[in-house]
């Protein structure tokens, strides 16, 4: 019927009315573009359609007939080429301004990009001074200058390819715990368990005109969280497989490389286990599995790291994926940095805590590959490490994972069950009343337990080679530093 219409007023038709129809129905019957991500365009699954992109130019390059643009919107770390003619050009039209783009999607004559997009409508959704941006169009920046501008640096290549890894390292270690039947359980961030044990605590108070000074709002102090465990150990008592995956605060007054007031930990508790082998498995697993993933799915943002942030780093990698992780006791560990040649900042007599200088040399004599070290000193681990009463020495059944890189990435234990010596211990520091609701745990139905957590920004640091832990989280806290 239009087509019958369309013919009749083009043939027969010049009065302004009906050619004003004639304009009217050709633009109803036009086709609306489709909208596609830049990931999508490039994918070329819609080649000779006329689609809409939208996102932030990463390059302008204006010739005398026509404009090239590489536009981005996070979806991939290769931009879109568009070209248009330049009647098109606007002066707004600069690195860093957010642009909708309508065109033909089309087939590049150029080898190194697929498509490459013939606009006819560009429009500057946003514009951007390239002058007083701080990133510059033909600059490579590294991570120590963008970590200067937390509220911008997202636009840079390096931290979009980090983000996207980020996001997709967090899909990969779901994955792990749901095909391996874990459930997952959302801990409170606030608490009045100190589960560490080391007091670095960020106390929470609530603020307002009615509040009454000298009352507790929840009855009792409270806490941001410094690990969910204590909470999963409670899950642990109904169901064998937890695990969580959340913020943790540390209240440590340091600006340095390795740490953040708040930072990401992947928790989990097994129930029925009597074994350390059963943690270093999922444990071994879990990294293997998700940095495998990792790779699979993001191996551009991957290979930018790799070759221009930490060239080199690749092999570190490949060499853990193909290694079984060794295993060697503490006692084991302070004997092999006994015997060598290496001048220690920190002491390394049996019963001290290994500092990261010791873990990162025990990695290294190891191969530079990641290494488990059990059975810790006893008084070195918290009070609801088991004890191993079948030593020579009192150690606990505890282990860590040292990675390169990075020293320690996992630290885990059996529980102590045994409801006689986990009183006894609690006595003996005087926390007893306050982890009375523990104790039942070993009263009704207790079981043989264990578990660990796995810092998820030093997770990012060892896939990646990044020296320091604020290059790996969106919005990095740590103290004396300005929050947005």
């Amino acid at each position: 019927m239009f087509q019958a219409v369309t013919k009749t007023l083009s043939v027969t038709s010049t009065s302004p009315v009906c050619r004003g129809i004639l304009l009217g129905i050709r633009h109803y019957c036009k086709k609306t573009p489709t909208k596609l991500r830049v990931s999508e365009a490039l994918s070329g699954a819609d080649l000779g359609a006329n689609v809409k992109v939208q996102g932030w130019v990463r390059s302008v390059r204006p010739q005398k007939a026509n404009v090239f643009l590489h536009v981005n919107d996070g979806s991939s770390l290769q931009p879109l080429q568009v070209i248009t003619g330049a009647e098109l050009s606007d002066p707004s039209l600069t690195f860093g301004s957010a642009v909708e783009v309508t065109g033909i999607l089309k087939k590049s004559p150029h080898k190194k990009q697929p498509v490459e997009l013939e606009a006819d409508q560009i429009n500057v959704i946003g514009e951007c001074n390239p002058v007083d941006f701080p990133f510059k169009i033909k600059e490579r920046h590294g991570l120590e200058y963008i970590r200067q501008f937390p509220h911008l640096r997202c636009r840079t290549n390096a931290f979009s390819s980090l983000l996207r890894i980020r996001s997709e390292a967090t899909t990969a270690i779901h994955s792990y715990f749901k095909e391996n039947d874990f459930v997952q359980i959302h801990t409170p961030i606030i608490t009045s368990n100190d589960c560490e044990g080391a007091g670095e605590l960020f106390q929470v108070e609530p603020s307002g005109p009615d509040i009454v000074e000298d009352e507790y709002f929840f009855s009792v102090p409270t806490f941001l969280t410094v690990s969910g465990q204590l909470h999963l150990e409670v899950i642990s008592g109904a169901f064998s497989r937890v695990y969580t995956f959340g913020p943790t605060f540390r209240a440590e007054n340091s600006q340095s490389r390795r740490h953040l007031a708040e930072f990401y930990m992947v928790e989990a508790e097994i129930s029925f286990t009597q074994s350390i082998e059963d943690l270093t498995k999922v444990m071994e697993d879990m990294f293997k599995s998700a940095t495998e993933h990792v790779l699979a799915h993001c191996v551009e943002d991957v290979d930018l790291f790799h070759k221009h942030v930490t060239p080199g780093h690749r092999d570190t990698v490949d060499a853990m994926m193909k290694s079984s992780f060794p295993v060697i006791t503490y006692t084991e560990a302070v004997d092999i940095l006994n015997r060598s040649s290496e001048k220690f900042t920190f002491p390394t007599d049996w019963g001290c805590d290994l500092k990261t200088e010791h873990e990162k040399y025990l990695v290294k004599h190891c191969g530079n590959t990641p290494v488990f070290v059990t059975d810790y000193p006893y008084d070195l681990k918290p009070f609801y490490a088991r004890d191993n009463q079948d030593h020579p020495e009192r150690t606990a059944a505890a282990v860590d994972l040292l990675v390169p890189g990075v020293g320690e990435l996992c630290g885990g234990s059996l529980r102590e069950e045994r409801l006689d010596l986990l009183s006894a211990r609690l006595e003996e520091a005087g926390l007893e009343d306050i982890y009375s609701w523990y104790l039942d745990l070993r009263r009704f139905g207790s079981v043989p337990h264990g578990g660990f957590g796995l810092g998820f920004e030093r997770y990012l640091q060892c896939i990646l080679g990044v020296d320091n832990i604020k290059d790996v989280i969106p919005f990095p806290r740590f103290s004396h530093s300005c929050l947005l």
